[in-house]
């Protein structure tokens, strides 16, 4: 199967690699990758070594179903860069994923979240620029501002923390905007 031979290469791993890692025997290896498909306790077996889903070894192509969690976690990190720039900051992280075919739920979760974010510091800036706030009232507006661009600084280590520890976001929306 063409599948299993490019997740096992993605990996860097040769026959005899996988067939350790996996327990599964190297002719066995061999046979799926030439065509037969996996079953029972091999494709479990498989799946496992690979770390994808069983599905994804059923297909005849690679799903990107198999996280590269320091990737993601460097795709989140890679907002802090431009923090100050609202548009830019889901725009980084929007090309990472897509360049590394990262684009997963936990990456649409991240680019959703500073998507919004972006809105809400554009939103903030726009409104505040409309209305005459005074000197005074000026300076309390930036410093919202800025107390804003903290919390998503939070945001941003808190997720690249629980990416770290336990492979999923801290914060994270219900569903995601893309």
């Amino acid at each position: 199967m063409p599948g299993l031979k490019e997740y096992r290469k993605n990996l860097n791993l040769t026959q005899e690699e996988l067939s350790i890692k996996s327990g599964i025997s190297l002719r066995t290896i061999q046979r799926v990758e030439s065509g037969i498909d996996p079953k029972g306790y091999t494709l479990k077996a498989l799946a496992k070594a690979l770390e994808i889903d069983e599905l994804g070894l059923l297909t005849n192509k690679p799903t990107n179903d198999r996280l590269n969690l320091e990737l993601i976690n460097y795709i989140n990190l890679s907002t802090l860069i431009v923090v100050f720039l609202p548009i830019i900051c889901f725009s980084v992280p929007l090309i990472i994923t897509f360049t590394k075919k990262q684009f997963n739920k936990i990456t649409k979760q991240i680019i959703s979240i500073q998507m919004i974010w972006s809105l809400i510091m554009i939103t903030i800036y726009l409104i505040g620029n409309i209305i005459n706030l005074g000197a005074l009232g000026r300076d309390v507006f930036i410093g919202f501002l800025y107390v804003l661009i903290l919390l998503n600084i939070i945001l941003v280590v808190r997720n690249s923390i629980e990416l770290m520890r336990n492979k999923r976001l801290y914060i994270k929306l219900k569903s995601s905007i893309i």
